[in-house]
């Protein structure tokens, strides 16, 4: 559900037809390409579809807000104004999309993020993170996220259950390195992109870990607790 690659991101150095082969390898049926502030264009999307006919691939993004990064499902491109949370948005609710926050609590637990910018370490529980403004503008939290740490994970989870929206998994990867360590598991095999966005709004899917190892479980209801202070 989350991953960039050489075709749409500069920090990334996953080739597309690497990450068919290595999804396929892990068990993956489908992937969701989420370049930074851009989608994959037709005359890309479309001859890499028919290539690899046989695994769903959804072309997402994962744009840069002031509220932090949101990945969109069901964008028919970049628009104007995107960058404002709240713009996103409305332009989602329009287009029929679904936002998802991306890797919330990145780093919130490190003392030295906050002191960097002379802020006060991060103290609020998940029942007053829930508050914060980027929920009220999102459909889903990612709660699993391979470049995340456990605790960062967790602590998502908890705002996610605390506000009883969902929760989606993704290896975040720009390398062949961890794709499908976190994923997102449908109730339903997705046929196309329409299809995958009204699974997405009816919340039909749960956060999966545990894919590559043949072990796939369902974190929402597995997931161990890990105190939030120590």
């Amino acid at each position: 559900m989350h991953l960039h690659t050489t075709r749409g991101a500069s920090d990334s150095m996953l080739d597309p037809d690497d990450l068919i082969a290595e999804a396929r390898r892990v068990g993956l049926t489908g992937v969701n390409i989420t370049e930074h502030d851009r989608m994959w264009e037709p005359w890309d999307l479309n001859p890499f579809r028919k290539k690899h006919e046989g695994i769903f691939v959804s072309n997402g993004m994962e744009v840069s807000t002031d509220m932090g990064h949101i990945l969109a499902v069901g964008l028919k491109g970049y628009a104007p104004g995107i960058r404002r949370l709240e713009k996103l948005r409305e332009i989602a609710d329009e287009q029929g999309a679904f936002l998802i926050v991306a890797h919330p609590f990145r780093h919130f637990f490190d003392p030295v993020h906050f002191k960097r910018e002379g802020k006060e370490p991060f103290r609020l529980t998940p029942e007053e993170a829930a508050k914060l403004p980027v929920f009220q503008l999102v459909d889903a939290i990612e709660v699993l996220n391979g470049c995340n740490t456990p605790r960062e994970n967790y602590f998502a989870l908890q705002v996610a259950k605390v506000l009883g929206k969902p929760g989606t998994g993704g290896s975040d990867a720009h390398s062949t390195q961890g794709i499908g360590y976190f994923t997102a598991v449908f109730e339903e095999e997705l046929l196309s992109q329409e299809h995958m966005v009204d699974q997405l709004h009816k919340g039909r899917f749960y956060p999966g870990r545990g894919l590559p190892e043949g072990k796939l479980e369902n974190y929402w209801e597995t997931a161990e607790p890990i105190p939030f202070y120590e």
